[in-house]
């Protein structure tokens, strides 16, 4: 997995960090129990402050993906297959959901649209998953 920063992005660095190991996950790139990087080594390879990757690594493990140990260091807790998310998962999940819904209104694209691109990114997550069990 490369993980990469843009600084010319209004994302703030963490949360470009929290996404693009998410999409790790999703992809199958890190499994269930793989390390991550150590705060301070990550913050150097990336020429970020280590309290930068921190606080995406404190992000996940709220999030139920990383757990986060003091001699282990981060370790992916969930991944595709690891069973069904914690009851609680959905009402956070759904209210991310509704703003990005909300901004395709507000740019005035169709719910067909929505719905097609929606339906081809899940697609692309699943295909993903799909080919790892085969």
């Amino acid at each position: 997995m490369i993980l990469t920063i843009d600084l010319n992005t209004e994302v703030p660095i963490y949360q470009q960090l929290r996404d693009q190991i998410v999409r790790a996950i999703a992809a199958g790139e890190l499994r269930q129990g793989d390390s991550l990087p150590a705060t301070r080594q990550l913050g150097a390879d990336l020429g970020v402050n280590f309290h930068t990757v921190n606080k995406a690594y404190d992000l996940l493990r709220r999030e139920g993906l990383l757990r986060l140990h003091r001699k282990t260091g981060a370790v992916v807790a969930r991944g595709p297959g690891s069973g069904p998310p914690p009851p609680d998962f959905y009402p956070e999940w759904e209210g991310r959901l509704r703003v990005l819904l909300a901004e395709a209104v507000a740019r005035g694209v169709p719910a067909a649209e929505v719905l097609s691109r929606c339906e081809a990114q899940l697609r692309s997550l699943t295909d993903i998953e799909e080919r790892e069990h085969t």
